[in-house]
C-alpha cells in the first residue's frame, strides 16, 4: 500500500502550507528517529518516487537538514523520539550528502520550516518545565515532601507548581494526576488548582488528575470542597470515597468510588474490573511511552478484570492482550501494534 507521509498523531503540530514539503518533513522526522528500519524505508522511497515534486521537496530538507545549525534540532527530534543518542544522521539520497558552499533560498527556507516544526512540538513540553517545580517523565512517580511538612506524590508524566510563600499552601497540578497527605492547619487551607477545578482542605488525603477536558478529584480520607474557577459559587463537597469530574461547564454528581481500585496506582498498579478494554489500554497506556495501536476494533468493547503491575507497562499490556485473546506486534522503537 502506497504511503504519502508517515503517520502522524492526532496532535498535528506544525504543517508546511505545500503538501510535498510538509510531506518531506514528516519523513526526515521520521527517517531520523528509525533510521534502520528497512520496511520504513522501503515505504519512503515509494512516497518519493512517486512524484517528481515529492524528490524535490525532499532533496531540499535532506540539504537543509547538513546545515551546521541542524545539530540542535537533531538532539530535538532524537528526544522526541525517545533515543539516546543525539547525533545527527546523514540523509542519503541517489549515493550519497551534497555539499554545497552557498545555501540557496530553498534550502534555507527548509530549514526554518524544520526549525518551526520541531519548536511547535517542543512548545508544550517546554512550556510545562519551565513553570512546573516538579515534573515526572512517562512511567515514573516521585514522592516529595512539601515545605509545610505535606506529602506529594506525583504520578506518571505530572507536573506541578508550589506557592508556599507568605503563609500560602497553593498547587497547580499543570498535568497529570498527583496524591496530596496535607498536614492539618485550620488557619491556613490547602489548595489545589487544576485545569477545570479548584480544591480546598484543611487537612486530608486526596487526588487529583486533570486531562484534556475534565479534571477528577477523589477523596480517600477527611473532607474537601471543589469548585470550578469559572464558577466559584458552584461547590460540591466530597466525603470519604467519593469523588467528583470537573469541566469547562460544570461539576457532575458525587459519585461513590473504591478508592483501593483509584490509588490503585500509589502502590504501583492498575486495577479493572468489568472494563472495556479500550479504557484499559488507555490508563495503562500513560505509563508507556511509545504508541499502542489497536488493529482489530473488536477488541475495544473486550469487558476486562485485572490487576497489573507498572513497572513494566509492556508486560502489562501483553498480559491485558492475552486476556481479551489479542496478539502483540513489537514494532523497533516499541510501538506495539494489537490484533
Amino acid at each position: 500500500m502506497e504511503r504519502d507521509k508517515p503517520d502522524q498523531s492526532e496532535e498535528e503540530g506544525f504543517v508546511h502550507p505545500d503538501a510535498a514539503m510538509d510531506a518531506a518533513l514528516s519523513w526526515l522526522f521520521t527517517l531520523q528517529a528509525e533510521p534502520n528500519d528497512r520496511q520504513l524505508r522501503t515505504a519512503f522511497e515509494a512516497w518519493r518516487q512517486a512524484d517528481a515534486a515529492n524528490a524535490r521537496a525532499f532533496a531540499t530538507v535532506a540539504e537543509a537538514w547538513e546545515l551546521p545549525e541542524m545539530d540542535m534540532v537533531a538532539g530535538e527530534v532524537a528526544l522526541r523520539a525517545g533515543h539516546v543518542a543525539l547525533d545527527r544522521k546523514p540523509v542519503a539520497i541517489d549515493g550519497g550528502r551534497r555539499k554545497r558552499k552557498v545555501w540557496s533560498r530553498a534550502v534555507l527556507a527548509a530549514a526554518a520550516a524544520i526549525l518551526i516544526a520541531v519548536c511547535v512540538q517542543q512548545y508544550p513540553a517546554l512550556m510545562l518545565r519551565w513553570q512546573a517545580d516538579y515534573i515526572t517523565a512517562t512511567g515514573m512517580r516521585d514522592e516529595i515532601m512539601l515545605p509545610d511538612g505535606s506529602r506529594m506524590i506525583l504520578n506518571t508524566a505530572s507536573a506541578v507548581a508550589l506557592d508556599f510563600e507568605g503563609g500560602r499552601r497553593a498547587v497547580s497540578l499543570l498535568g497529570g494526576e498527583a496524591f496530596f497527605d496535607v498536614v492539618p492547619d485550620p488557619a491556613r487551607p490547602f489548595t489545589v488548582a487544576a485545569a477545570f477545578s479548584s480544591v480546598e482542605v484543611k487537612g486530608t488525603a486526596f487526588s487529583v488528575r486533570t486531562e484534556t477536558d475534565h479534571d477528577v478529584v477523589v477523596l480517600e480520607r477527611g473532607h474537601v470542597d471543589v469548585t470550578r474557577p469559572a464558577a466559584p459559587g458552584e461547590k460540591v463537597a466530597l466525603e470519604p470515597g467519593e469523588s467528583v469530574t470537573a469541566t469547562n461547564t460544570r461539576l457532575s454528581a458525587v459519585e461513590k468510588m473504591d478508592t483501593a481500585t483509584a490509588l490503585a496506582w500509589l502502590n504501583g498498579r492498575v486495577i479493572f474490573r468489568d472494563r472495556p478494554f479500550g479504557e484499559v489500554l488507555q490508563e495503562i497506556g500513560r505509563y508507556h511511552s511509545p504508541p499502542v495501536i489497536v488493529a482489530n476494533t473488536r477488541l475495544r468493547q473486550v469487558r476486562i478484570n485485572g490487576n497489573y503491575r507498572l513497572e513494566d507497562p509492556e508486560r502489562a499490556i501483553r498480559s491485558l492482550a492475552t486476556a481479551a485473546g489479542a496478539s502483540v506486534t513489537r514494532l523497533p522503537g516499541g510501538i506495539l501494534i494489537l490484533r
